[in-house]
């Protein structure tokens, strides 16, 4: 694993807490309370809960837990390169423990974007508008720590001496819709130019998302992996947020795919409903780093010259029809200078003027779907390029860093009415439309697996699979690298031992 950039907070900020905004274990009892010093202005308060975002741009920690247990992606160790331990490998084969690096950041991570919005909550000074959007922001925190670890630490505002309760998952999605209905009206409009902040295109997302997931959320924690009930009254809230989505008028589909990605996707996408906001050449672009998403998969001979690490898996890259645009594409202004495609990257591998490149032993550099996760050679595996690197500025592009875009309303919609209706026109009507914008033939009918399969081709590597494969009850399966079936109790992590020392109100998930 290769070292990032970390993320700087305002340092009146940063002396309300401990430790760094690295991937150090900190104490939840301290990351959870709300500051005491009234002098901190909540305009920086908020700033830092915002930059705190750029933690989920880390190839580590909260992504690895969204993308590494699921079916399309996979960490292999190279001779001497990627082992760090075997975590990428425990990642992948569902062996981690509540030890794990990525397990104790991600929930550190978490917990300090939580941490963060409750400062501007706490804060007297702070208005309505203020505190609503670092509402959303807890939101967005809680309901990724609601999705990962099955519970969440939470302070009371009015009571900040306590240590903080645990809400259950369904305790924590609730929190979430109240919270995210009682702020809607005090946020902003999306007008495209405010797409960094909470809007409220960006709250009627994530309550869509929360009530698609309200039946794995509210299941039983006994049967954590389902079979899930999803309620009638569930599905109709998401397809009413989806509407109020796609009524405004404000979003489309792009007509090139890959412009959703471009380090000038902010000006080519009209599918951005909330990001990161970078700028090229910023020393800090607020935290967020989306070179890692071309680093961590580049081979060292390519431009850019990357980490050689993370591969999709076989069946995964196979379950495109080879037509779909989302595949891959030549992207101008990089592939014909540098040789380098957008999309899935499979056999000979070109670099500058159509010139074959070769691995560092000389041989013909040939990514081949076949891996051995335990011991690969540098050319095993397909790899992605997702976020389109700025050739004249590689390390800090102005690529805007996509946590909600529009496709993703669509295909909520149109899961949300299948699921009411296994026949339903209207659903089958929202993918097809979808799969002719890609490029690709439309469907006769549906099924669970169709859908499935299409979140995967248009969301793949944005950090949305495992939630997917869990609620359709494919996530325990056995895939490439991972020949048996999981224990249905690691739909959920573990929560870290020192924040079980640190909080008795918090329990270990079943299982571990």
């Amino acid at each position: 694993m290769k070292n990032i950039n970390k993320i700087v907070i305002p340092s009146l900020i940063t002396i309300l807490m401990t430790g760094t905004i690295g991937c150090s274990n900190l104490d939840d009892a301290v990351l959870d309370r709300v500051s005491e010093v009234s002098s901190v202005q909540p305009d920086l308060q908020l700033k830092s809960a915002y930059q705190t975002l750029g933690t989920f741009t880390d190839q580590a920690a909260i992504y690895a837990l969204t993308e590494h247990p699921s079916d399309e992606m996979q960490g292999p160790t190279r001779g001497a390169d990627w082992d760090d331990n075997g975590r990428w490998r425990n990642l992948h084969t569902h062996t981690w423990t509540n030890q794990s690096d990525d397990v104790l950041a991600a929930w550190n991570n978490l917990n300090r974007g939580h941490a963060l919005a409750n400062e501007v909550l706490g804060n007297a000074k702070a208005t309505a508008k203020q505190k609503a959007e670092a509402k959303f922001i807890r939101a967005f925190y809680m309901y990724y720590t609601t999705d990962l670890f099955g519970q969440v630490a939470f302070r009371d505002l009015a009571n900040p001496g306590a240590l903080p309760k645990a809400l259950s998952r369904k305790e924590a999605a609730a929190q979430i819709i109240a919270d995210l209905k009682e702020v809607s009206s005090l946020l902003d409009n999306a007008t495209g130019a405010n797409s960094g902040l909470a809007t409220k295109e960006a709250a009627a997302f994530l309550l869509a998302k929360t009530y698609l997931n309200n039946a794995v959320f509210t299941q039983d924690p006994n049967a954590a992996a389902g079979p899930f009930t999803f309620a009638a009254a569930d599905m109709d809230a998401v397809v009413s947020n989806a509407d109020a989505i796609i009524n405004s008028g404000k979003f489309s589909l792009s007509s090139n795919y890959f412009d959703n990605f471009h380090y000038d996707n902010s000006s080519k996408s009209k599918e951005l409903i909330f990001v990161i906001p970078n700028e090229k050449g910023a020393s800090n672009n607020n935290g967020s780093s989306p070179r890692n998403r071309y680093y961590m998969t580049t081979h060292y001979n390519q431009t850019p010259s990357g980490w050689n690490g993370f591969t999709t898996l076989a069946d995964f890259y196979n379950s495109f029809d080879k037509a779909d645009s989302r595949v891959g594409a030549s992207i101008p202004g990089v592939t014909d200078v540098k040789g380098l495609r957008a999309g899935f990257l499979i056999g000979q591998q070109f670099g500058a003027g159509g010139v074959a490149l070769t691995d560092r032993t000389g041989k013909p550099l040939v990514f081949t779907s076949a891996i051995d996760i335990k011991n690969a050679n540098e050319t095993e595996g397909v790899r992605v390029i997702k976020y389109i690197p700025d050739l004249s500025d590689i390390d800090s592009p102005g690529n805007d860093y996509v946590f909600f875009r529009y496709a993703d309303v669509l295909l909520m919609k149109a899961e949300a009415l299948y699921r009411k209706d296994k026949a339903s026109a209207a659903a089958l009507t929202i993918i097809n439309n979808l799969r002719v914008a890609r490029g690709t033939k439309a469907l006769t009918a549906l099924t669970d697996a169709d859908i499935l399969a299409e979140r995967g081709r248009e969301m793949y590597w944005e950090g949305w699979r495992r939630n997917d494969q869990i609620r359709f009850g494919t996530f325990s399966a056995p895939v490439q690298n991972r020949t048996a079936a999981s224990p249905a109790y690691r739909v959920v992590f573990p929560i870290p031992q020192r924040e079980l020392e640190i909080n008795p109100n918090l329990k270990q998930n079943i299982g571990y």
